[in-house]
Order: C-alpha cells, then structure tokens, then sequence
C-alpha cells in the first residue's frame, strides 16, 4: 500500500471515526434534554417575566408540580407543597443562598417531628409572580438543592388543580 493509500485510508478512519463521536454526544445530549424536560416540565419559569395573569404548571411523569422559580434572585427547583407551611430549604442550600436563622422551631414532616431553624426569605419568585419577605424553613433532614414551595408563598395566590395542571392567579383577597 502506497503512503498515499494509508493517508486517505486514515483520513477516512478519522472523518468516521468524528462522526461517531458527534452522533452519539448529539444523540446523549438530546435523551438529556429530553429526560430533564420530562423530571420538570416548568423549568422554563425561571425565565418568566411579570406581566400574566397566571401561571400553569404541569405535573411531571412522577405526578408532581416541580418548577423552577427563584430564591433571593437565584434559580432553584422548586417542588410545590401546599403541606408544606413554609418555603423549605436544605442547609446546604440555605448555605448557598446566604440564609441565616431567625430562631429554631419544631416540625412536623413526613418522616416525624423533627427540628429545623426559620428563616426569612428576601424574594421567591416563580414564572412572574414574586413575593417579599416570605417566611422560610431550614430543614436539616432535607438533602439536595430542591426546596419545598409550601403555603407561606402560596397562600398569596389562588390555585386551581383540574388534571395535570396546577394554575396560580393573584389573589383576590389582596
């Protein structure tokens, strides 16, 4: 074989081999993509801006309202809790949220009475609606970066559930 041969026989080796790098990267980002839109199918309202009436969640595969909103200006997902009687925070996102406690209490949760520290958030926003000094919860048997949406936030808004949506419009009462 002529050295002429062996470049265009490694030239397409080469070309091949880019190609099988480039579908299957192309091919793992898209089942990514995909998998995360259907874990939360709201992760485009953290880009959501004031100005609608309301705002439609919709329920992921595992039945559940998560979403991504905003805590004192920084994305967090978000899993809606209206048993929940505050916004619930991990620690170690408390940590990185800056949050400090206001005073230790006693919860009742899932998992037991256990206790946590409150705290107050400055803002949490989700799709275009936001609130102020929203009463917070430092949970320390809660792991992760997800926090509990609980009522302190949603108790400002009236919420419909009808099928896999859940739909939030500003309160009348205010």
């Amino acid at each position: 074989m002529s050295n002429d041969d062996r470049s265009v026989r490694r030239t397409g080796i080469g070309m091949m081999l880019l190609f099988w790098v480039l579908f299957i990267g192309t091919g793992t980002w898209w089942i990514h993509g995909y998998l995360e839109s259907q874990r939360n199918p709201n992760a485009h309202l953290v880009t959501a801006v004031n100005g609608d009436d309301s705002v439609v969640l919709e329920r992921n595969r595992a039945g559940h309202f998560l979403a991504t909103g905003r805590i004192n200006g920084e994305p967090v997902e978000f899993l809606l809790d209206t048993g929940a009687t505050y916004v619930a925070v991990s620690a170690s996102l408390a940590d990185r949220l800056g949050l400090e406690s206001t005073g230790s209490a006693w919860f009742n949760t899932a998992n037991g009475r256990v206790r946590g520290e409150l705290t107050t958030l400055d803002e949490v926003g989700l799709g275009g609606f936001s609130a102020r000094e929203v009463r917070g919860s430092i949970s320390p048997g809660m792991e992760g970066d997800v926090a509990l949406l609980g009522m302190s936030f949603l108790n400002r808004f009236d919420i419909e559930i009808r099928d896999s949506r859940m739909v939030l419009h500003p309160s009348e009462r205010n």
